[in-house]
């Protein structure tokens, strides 16, 4: 189960003010630079361009012990439908049995392939980020997905979100309106095509020997518990 659609087609303010606000992003917002495009055709890559940082840089901030000895990243599109069943059938399991315990830590980055509402919710979380509450915006983005490409994900509706988890909507939509995480966003895009990914959601678990298991798709738990139990006893 993975989402490809690269393969196939390539409180601070008031309301009024937040919606001026979100009509300003829009128009402000670079299309050239946060243009979304098909993943281009696939070219071999040699190993040297592959380095710990294409993993763990231009991310979300770590969720779970810093020092686990077992490193999750999941590579995502807020509007992916088997991203969201991931987050809703999976990702809990591994949260309470993996990262609570210690064993796991656990980083999201951005792989944008489904339209432009996914790189602004994700403008919404880095912004988020900036004031420690990235992985309550991650969690909010997903528990109100409705679908791809549908609205759902709307400057207004994003504007909510980071209202209803007690950002600071001053902060927060300057730095939407700003695009302050443009070239983060961009660089994790960058690192998943340099990883050659065609679809969401991608996973990569690296043990604490540095070897690196990939998994593709909405994989169920038992699988993710046998590469994590597999890489706790080296």
């Amino acid at each position: 189960m993975i989402h490809g659609p690269s393969i196939a087609i390539g409180s601070g303010i008031s309301a009024i003010v937040i919606i001026i606000a979100f009509i300003a992003f829009e128009e402000i917002t670079n299309p050239a630079e946060l243009k979304i495009e098909p993943t281009p055709t696939i070219q071999p890559i040699g190993p040297a361009k592959i380095t710990m940082n294409t993993f763990l840089a231009n991310g979300s901030p770590i969720l779970g012990n810093p020092t686990a000895p077992v490193t999750l990243i999941e590579f995502g599109d807020y509007q992916c439908h088997f991203c969201n069943v991931f987050f809703h059938s999976t990702e809990d399991s591994i949260l309470k049995n993996y990262v609570e315990t210690g064993k796991v830590k656990m980083i999201f980055k951005d792989y944008n392939i489904i339209g432009p509402d996914s790189v602004n919710a994700s403008h919404g979380a880095h912004c988020a980020k900036d004031q420690g509450l990235f992985w309550e915006y991650h969690d909010i983005l997903y528990t109100n997905w409705t679908g791809e490409n549908n609205g759902w994900a709307s400057s207004e509706n994003l504007g909510r979100f980071a209202q209803e988890i007690g950002l600071d909507m001053d902060i927060w939509t300057e730095c939407m309106l700003e695009g302050m995480h443009s070239q983060t966003i961009l660089g994790s895009n960058e690192d998943a095509k340099s990883l050659e990914l065609t679809g969401t959601p991608a996973f990569f678990v690296i043990g604490p020997d540095g070897k690196t298991t990939r998994l593709f798709g909405a994989q169920p738990y038992e699988t993710f518990e046998k590469v994590f139990e597999d890489e706790l006893k080296q």
